[in-house]
């Protein structure tokens, strides 16, 4: 038997899990800074968290589980922040599945026709939740060395406003394959994102946007945020132009942005992908980036969509 008991004061719930989340994240070989303020941010996205203990048949505390809601597709989802039990009370996993239940029927008593989890380390739990999205890093030691013949260049003012029609386009296309956002409303993200972060274009200090050529030619751009977190460079996007991939440049795009990563003061490289984006994830893979979350969601109703 599992019982639960509501937790009204944060200091009941929000160290541990702030810990648990910082010490998965140095794990994957984010640093301690970046890691802590990683997990702030993780915790931060939650409107109003609600918490609850994890109590078993003795009515001892062996867990904990935190749910919130959001506004996604202009309905409200659920989102469950931590779903944790000691193991050495929980062998058999009883106790999480049961938790895994209060936490989706909050959701949806709360109004939520989704339910989703951000998770730091894989959990066979939620093996059935499709996923939307993953954060991948690397810890740059020693940049990788592009072939040669390929190298980079800044971005000019006059290549910008393509780059930027096209990047707009991309992003809200990938959103929507990943099944995150309508198309409209994928379209609008896109547009506020790019203006948020790139408020003064080619200009906007701390980032780095280039074009990637091969003897010469232009074959793809890159766009790194340094110091989105201490130490670690953001890649939004590192992308070789459709004509000229299957010949290794993608590997080579990898490498200019580990270069551009200590370049810009940075040790860690961080990236963003999709689901569905297999040939990304295994590019990412091939080339030694870990995962350092993954998000994934499901309906309430059961069905993978």
């Amino acid at each position: 038997m599992t019982d639960f008991a509501l937790l009204a004061a944060s200091s009941d719930w929000e160290p541990a899990y702030r810990q648990r989340l910082i010490d998965a994240y140095r794990a994957t070989g984010l640093p301690e800074p970046a890691a802590a303020e990683f997990a702030t941010s993780v915790i931060e996205q939650g409107d109003e968290w609600t918490a609850a203990a994890i109590l078993d048949e003795d009515g001892r505390r062996i867990g904990q589980v935190v749910v919130s809601l959001t506004e996604q597709q202009g309905s409200t989802a659920g989102r469950i922040g931590e779903l944790w039990t000691d193991a050495d009370h929980d062998a058999q996993g009883s106790h999480r599945r049961a938790a895994h239940t209060w936490a989706r029927r909050w959701c949806a008593e709360h109004g939520a026709g989704r339910v989703g989890v951000r998770l730091a380390a894989p959990d066979e739990l939620f093996a059935d939740y499709p996923v939307r999205a993953q954060t991948r890093i690397k810890v740059v030691t020693t940049p990788a060395e592009p072939p040669a013949g390929v190298t980079h260049r800044p971005m000019t003012e006059a290549e910008y406003p393509a780059w930027l029609a096209a990047g707009q386009e991309r992003y809200a296309a990938e959103m929507v394959q990943a099944g995150a956002r309508t198309p409209e409303q994928a379209r609008q993200k896109a547009e506020e994102d790019y203006r948020t972060l790139l408020p003064e274009g080619v200009s906007t200090p701390d980032n780095t946007l280039l074009v990637l050529e091969a003897d010469g030619e232009s074959i793809g751009t890159g766009w790194l945020h340094h110091h989105h977190l201490p130490g670690v460079t953001f890649g939004f996007s590192l992308l070789v132009h459709p004509e000229f991939r299957g010949r290794g440049h993608g590997r080579s795009a990898m490498a200019i942005g580990e270069q551009v990563t200590r370049a810009g003061g940075d040790q860690v490289l961080m990236l963003n992908v999709f689901g569905g984006n297999e040939a990304a994830m295994s590019l990412y893979t091939a080339v030694g980036y870990r995962v350092l979350e993954e998000g994934r969601s499901r309906d309430l109703t059961g069905q993978n969509n």
